[in-house]
């Protein structure tokens, strides 16, 4: 993961301080930078849609509260001597005067499989969930603001409602919904569709998609969420 952040800050060095264009002219360093290496590319990819949509994300609530921030830091273990790189990405995207919207494509073009519901995309938009629930509630700003980066993906509504029951209504969630079933959809059923989501999110299979290594608190949140879903219907439909 060190290659990651110092290939990230090689890139950001080459821009200008300061100006609207900063954002897009990253994106095309390294589509530039890894034109040889796309598993590098996707994972330098990931790191700055991390780094640049949550910064955005946090502009559209209208405050950054420090349980985000911890959040933040929870799925980034980034080297002390990168700290700073970092920061710099975090801020010139928030100081960015393009709208969320157009870097959002280029990052779906920089990272994405060109299918809909690619699910590294779909890897990204979690890890947004993740730092926008940490507060206790995902607003509804940030509900928008999530839906609107899940068009530009191309993540079709049923799979946002997947990941918005998983995040958005923790304590209510329709366990149903978390494993992506119409409700009492008999127990068979269920235990297959289980088995498949924890196949698709073992970390392994994540990382193997272009997911940095360290981001592994999202595919751990991910799978508790899925375990917990998969436990509330056994209890619910196998007779004790």
């Amino acid at each position: 993961m060190d290659s990651v952040w110092s290939r990230l800050g090689a890139a950001l060095m080459s821009l200008p301080a300061r100006g609207a264009s900063g954002i897009g002219a990253l994106l095309e360093a390294i589509r530039t930078m890894f034109v040889g290496d796309a598993t590098l590319r996707r994972q330098v990819g990931f790191s700055i849609a991390m780094i640049a949509l949550s910064a955005k994300m946090a502009r559209a609530d209208g405050v950054v509260t420090q349980d985000e921030v911890r959040a933040f830091h929870k799925i980034f273990e980034i080297p002390p001597d990168e700290l700073r790189n970092v920061q710099r990405l975090y801020n010139l995207a928030q100081a960015d005067t393009a709208g969320f919207e157009v870097y959002a494509g280029q990052l779906a073009n920089l990272c994405g499989s060109g299918d809909d519901n690619c699910l590294l995309l779909q890897d990204i938009l979690d890890g947004l969930f993740f730092i926008a629930e940490a507060d206790g509630i995902v607003h509804e700003r940030e509900v928008a603001y999530l839906s609107r980066v899940a068009e530009i993906f191309r993540i079709d509504a049923l799979h946002f409602e997947r990941l918005l029951a998983r995040h958005a209504r923790p304590l209510g969630a329709d366990p149903y919904a978390v494993l992506d079933l119409p409700a009492n959809t008999d127990f068979p059923v269920v235990r297959k569709r289980y088995r498949t989501l924890v196949a698709e999110n073992h970390p392994d299979r994540l990382i193997a998609r272009g997911m940095p290594a360290d981001f592994i608190a999202i595919a751990t949140n991910r799978l508790a969420a899925i375990n917990s879903a998969y436990e509330m219907i056994e209890k619910s439909q196998v007779p004790a």
